[in-house]
């Protein structure tokens, strides 16, 4: 391979194609002159754009970074369960992009969240691997559309921030596929991400900058991703071992690094490899050129509406038993908002994604505008961001004013401290001072309103009655005051749903005894039982289950139909089902679609989703919905044959939330139906069910006699027939009496086609 119009010595050209390897600095590749490639710059920007302010410089740029709209990070995001929405924000990260110079933005993060102690879980959208990868596809669609490189991340495996930049990730390889690189896979397939980050840690063992499985043979050759592979920032160990694994870019840049360089001279890299990197790196600048819009514009009030609406879309009506939601500011004589997160917001995340916001509303402000000449709205701090100095009188002056007031908006949360890039969370559990201080106030005042905001699950069971309604904002972005009193007021029906499911306990959660590990390695003994998979296969009561979200309407589901498709279509099966709003407003239901395989091919979750759709409708009104179930979706990683699906009894469940079903159907779905290859080591059942090879040996068993000695006795016991059918062949043919020999088993094997 080599790169068109390079006339130069072809030692020269070779070294500074080897420098395209390597970072120019903290955010650009390098351009070396007379290749023709251009410069590459990136940005930090999952959820909005953190771009160095040159004029104030501070290393990293992590304090002083040019203004950018602050957009909902990937938990509010994913809990729209919208991808048009995610779509729409990804256009106006682009254009932000553009505005700033930027090709390549570092998102979206789409790990999976394997535990709700992960600190950067506010960075990933979800628990569930389908769910994540086609939402995540739809923010990569919505970027490239504006002529800006996703960077989708952080491949592969990198389920927390303890040891982070070293740990080793142990996962059997079908958990591996299933859960941890599946989301990958649907976004590399559906969306065409021009670049992918990779990862720090190392999985089983091999570094994920350095592993040639992974970048090359899967990433590439598997999934044919052709875009290209540049490190997390600091994540390469070895440049040359990671550049012939399929990296592209180590970053960040200086200091100089020479060793891909002088491994090309010496003869131990390929000339070949560096010829790719250059040609990736090449069509990377080509596609951002050729997607570029003609005239691109950039409108604040026009990408702060689209945060409002997806900060407002992505909030979640956990409970509201006591029906005070909406709130009728009209009915109330006065409204007391407590606790300090109402005055001093917490709307984004902490760490590398921190963003410079163009501006903020807190709640406080917002309620207080929103509600000016229709009743009265107070305020107390009730607790202290940090410290506990004054709790005493901050409590006491909070149940009084909680006493004094006809409702009470209570603003709980976790602190930026408690979830952030860097470490991981220790607890489930809210700070114990705002627990308590919610107590004092519910018991003055039992009409109380819970306004969350964090950025990974915290469990309400041990308080949950003490409040007439619980509300999950997460994180907002920078239209956090204007979401809250929109959901709170009414003004928007909150149709946001879970996208991980919150336990009743820490003790509950999959990884409890392996996170986050010891001695560089975290097992993820749990397998493919991550997240609803393992709480419906052990049958635990949940906090809130996946997909839970509650609305001010109301919607039934019912007339439900599955059509099943021939084997040959890629498309398993559809279902039809009809939806209405049976309340009195108008609002937006996610129709979620679950499948048990009963099939008994492999040992399988409860049941999985493999499909959604958001549905809007006016109150009254109904709607047919379809959705395509398809055949690739339904496949598990069989240890023997790789992907599979065999088809089988299927059981369609559709409802609400992951517990919340409200229909169900059992079908039978063609499939290719895979026999593991018998060998000496199968169990004797196994050669006696095979087709051939069971007619065989029972002639060989009648011909000399039948099976004497232990073995025979056994056969004939009731009790003990089990224990010889589930020998391996060659373990019986070395017991006295049994009549097949290690040959005739072998000569058995040959005339199937197939050896031992």
């Amino acid at each position: 391979m080599s790169i068109p119009g390079d006339d130069r010595d072809n030692g020269t050209a070779l070294d500074a194609k080897a420098s395209l390897t390597a970072g120019a600095d903290y955010w650009s590749t390098a351009a070396p002159p007379d290749l023709g490639i251009r410069s590459i710059r990136m940005a930090d920007g999952p959820h909005g754009l953190r771009v160095q302010d040159d004029d104030n410089p501070d290393h990293l740029g992590l304090g002083r970074s040019l203004p950018a709209t602050c957009f909902p990070p990937a938990v509010t995001l994913a809990s729209t369960w919208d991808p048009a929405l995610i779509r729409q924000v990804g256009e106006a990260l682009g254009r932000e992009a553009l505005s700033q110079g930027v090709d390549v933005v570092l998102g979206p993060g789409i790990n999976i969240k394997r535990s709700p102690l992960c600190g950067r879980n506010f960075e990933y959208y979800s628990e569930d691997p389908l769910l994540a990868g086609r939402l995540a596809s739809a923010m990569v669609a919505g970027l490239q559309s504006q002529g800006v490189a996703a960077c989708v991340k952080h491949f592969a495996v990198n389920n927390q921030e303890t040891d982070r930049l070293r740990v080793s990730a142990d996962v059997d390889e079908r958990a591996l596929r299933e859960i941890y690189l599946r989301a990958f896979e649907v976004v590399v397939r559906e969306a065409d991400p021009w670049t992918v980050m990779s990862a720090y840690n190392r999985i089983n063992g091999v570094p994920a900058s350095e592993n040639f499985w992974l970048l090359t043979e899967l990433l590439r050759g598997e999934w044919g991703f052709a875009g290209a592979v540049v490190s997390d920032w600091g994540a390469v160990r070895d440049s040359v071992a990671a550049v012939e694994a399929g990296l592209d870019v180590r970053m960040p840049g200086p200091p100089p690094d020479t060793r891909v360089a002088a491994a090309v001279a010496n003869g131990s890299l390929s000339e070949e490899v560096v010829e790719k990197v250059a040609a990736r790196l090449r069509l990377l600048a080509e596609r951002i050129a050729a997607s570029r819009p003609a005239a691109a514009e950039m409108d604040e009030e026009a990408h702060h509406q689209v945060t409002r609406r997806a900060a407002s879309q992505g909030a979640v009506l956990l409970h509201n038993d006591a029906g005070l939601l909406p709130v009728d500011p009209s009915r109330e004589r006065s409204i007391a908002v407590i606790g300090e997160l109402a005055r001093t917001p917490r709307y984004q995340g902490a760490g590398s994604s921190a963003v410079n916001p163009r501006r903020l509303v807190t709640g406080l402000e917002a309620l207080q505008s929103r509600l000016d000449g229709v009743t009265d709205v107070t305020f107390s701090p009730g607790y202290a961001e940090e410290g506990d100095a004054d709790a005493d009188t901050l409590v006491k002056d909070a149940v009084a004013l909680a006493a004094d007031s006809s409702l009470v908006l209570i603003f709980l949360g976790l602190p930026p401290a408690a979830e952030a890039e860097g470490r991981d969370r220790t607890s489930i559990e809210l700070p114990a001072n705002q627990v308590e201080l919610l107590r004092a106030v519910a018991a003055v005042n039992p009409r109380v309103v819970v306004a969350l905001s964090n950025g990974s699950p915290v469990t309400t069971a041990g308080w949950r009655n003490t409040a007439g309604a619980i509300v999950e904002f997460w994180l907002t972005g920078q239209a956090h005051g204007e979401t809250i009193a929109d959901v709170l007021l009414g003004e928007v029906n909150p149709s946001g749903k879970l996208t991980e499911t919150v336990p009743v306990r820490l003790e509950d959660t999959p990884s409890y005894l392996n996170f986050p590990g010891e001695h560089g390695h975290v097992r993820y003994g749990e397998g493919i039982y991550v997240g609803y998979r393992w709480y419906d296969a052990r049958a635990i009561d949940v906090d809130y289950p996946f997909g839970h979200g509650l609305s001010y309407t109301t919607f039934d589901y019912s007339d439900l139909e599955v059509t099943v498709r021939e084997l040959e279509d890629p498309v398993a099966f559809t279902i039809a089902l009809t939806i209405t709003n049976s309340g009195s407003r108008e609002g937006a239901e996610v129709v979620q679609v679950y499948v048990g395989d009963h099939s008994g091919a492999l040992q399988m979750p409860v049941r999985e989703l493999r499909g959604f759709a958001k549905v809007r409708l006016p109150a009254g009104a109904s709607e047919r919905v379809t959705l395509d179930i398809r055949r690739d979706d339904l496949q598990h990683v069989h240890p023997e044959a790789g992907w599979i699906f065999t088809g089988g009894e299927m059981e369609v469940c559709v409802g609400s939330s992951s517990r919340d079903l409200r229909l169900r159907a059992l079908v039978d779905v063609p499939g290719h139906a895979y026999e593991l290859p018998l060998t000496l080591w199968s169990p004797f059942r196994e050669w006696l069910a095979h087709p051939v090879a069971g007619p065989a040996v029972r002639r060989l068993i009648d011909e000399r006699g039948g099976v004497r000695g232990r073995m025979g006795d056994l056969l004939g016991d009731p009790v003990g027939r089990d224990s010889v059918l589930g020998n391996p062949m060659l373990a019986l043919s070395q017991f006295p009496g049994f009549p097949i020999n290690e040959a005739d088993a072998e000569a058995v094997l040959a005339g199937l086609g197939g050896g031992s």
